[in-house]
């Protein structure tokens, strides 16, 4: 059996991982820990493979995920390390939660007393305040009235209060309302922390910074920096630059299966929605929409063959498409062609397909289907 079937495939770049890492660091304060947010099977990058190399090769000790399965991964992957729940987890779940040692994100007082109802141990958790994200946790008008209420989840028995936390909802926007905006946002949560200093609730971690912030509005007053995008060497917003030296850790490729020549006239893909104008020379490449390679790039897209960009044509289907690669003339059946990634003297980005069709980068490396085999390469 072959390691993997050289169909379509994603490459990992652990040694860029590890220099994005670097840089995070050197962004954030002695008093900052980079927290490395590997949700969504690492956005689309494997899991496992990306926990355990950040826990074992980068020093990365503290980890976010989305729900308590994500949260067993990271436990399983790494013994010792602090893991983050920032969603939500079905109260009936909390016994797992306390049994893995893992610290829930607690959104109001009543989701606070129906975790503890449900383990028999202690629950650890940080505090989630809505600043103005407008999606979960605890609203007030005030720090003052905020800081009260954490005060009395504080008293809930068998709860551990470490810290609260908050996320900002325009931190990747130089629009001076925006930039106000986030401002506001970070006022509130740090005033609650000094309010609840001064009622003498001293909590371990106070943090907000997500990956925009850590770009473009670094704080040391926030414990932790809730590395996520930029972990992976992509943009949080395209309109802004990045710090300079981060990389995107993923290259997606694909080979070339069949090449044809087309006459004038020829139909090419579902739809006749593309008809040529002279003859031309198609390739046909294995990769489609069910490897998370959008149908939206249908006649949009380009793809490197020979350091060379080549435009789809025609609709993308399922588990292939079509390029025209009449300006490369020594492209064959079997050359391995890029559709993220660098070739030569040229680059396709996530953000750059993201861009195309109207999204962003994360849906894109995200969106790279379980059928596409993660290989990890440096």
């Amino acid at each position: 059996m072959k390691p993997y079937l050289k169909r379509a495939w994603a490459e990992v770049s652990l040694s860029r991982l590890k220099k994005n890492v670097e840089i995070i660091k050197s962004l954030s304060s002695e008093s900052t820990q980079v927290m490395a947010v590997v949700k969504a099977d690492a956005y689309g990058h494997g899991d496992e493979h990306i926990i355990k190399f950040l826990y074992g090769n980068c020093g990365i000790n503290y980890f976010a995920v989305s729900n308590l399965d994500e949260a067993i991964v990271v436990r399983n992957c790494a013994p010792d390390a602090e893991i983050l729940i920032l969603g939500y987890t079905p109260p009936e779940y909390a016994h797992e939660i306390s049994m893995y040692n893992i610290i829930q994100g607690v959104v109001s007082t009543e989701y606070a007393n129906q975790l503890v109802k449900n383990t028999p141990g202690t629950l650890r958790c940080h505090i989630k305040i809505d600043t103005g994200m407008g999606r979960i946790g605890l609203k007030h008008d005030t720090p003052q009235s905020c800081a009260e209420e954490i005060s009395e989840i504080t008293k809930i028995k068998k709860l551990s209060v470490e810290g609260i936390y908050t996320h900002f909802a325009a931190a990747d926007s130089d629009d001076p309302n925006n930039i106000a905006y986030t401002d506001r946002q970070e006022k509130f949560i740090l005033d609650t922390y000094d309010r609840l200093a001064d009622m003498g609730i001293k909590l371990k971690h106070c943090h907000f910074m997500n990956s925009a912030a850590v770009c473009y509005r670094n704080n040391p007053k926030s414990t932790l920096a809730r590395a996520g995008i930029i972990l992976y060497g992509l943009h949080p917003d395209t309109s802004l630059a990045i710090p300079e030296g981060l990389e995107p850790v993923m290259d997606l490729k694909a080979v070339i299966s069949h090449v044809k020549t087309v006459k004038k006239g020829d139909c090419i893909s579902y739809g006749r929605t593309f008809r040529a104008e002279h003859e031309m020379k198609i390739a046909t490449v294995t990769i489609g929409y069910a490897d998370g390679y959008s149908r939206l790039l249908s006649s949009r897209g380009e793809i490197l063959v020979c350091g060379k960009r080549c435009r789809i044509t025609g609709r993308v289907c399922m588990d292939q498409l079509m390029i025209d690669i009449s300006d490369v003339p020594e492209a064959k059946a079997g050359d391995i062609v890029t559709l993220i990634g660098r070739d030569g003297d040229d680059r396709i980005t996530a953000d750059e397909l993201a861009d195309i069709y109207g999204t962003i980068g994360y849906e894109v490396v995200c969106g790279i289907s379980k059928r596409v085999p993660r290989i990890y390469i440096d």
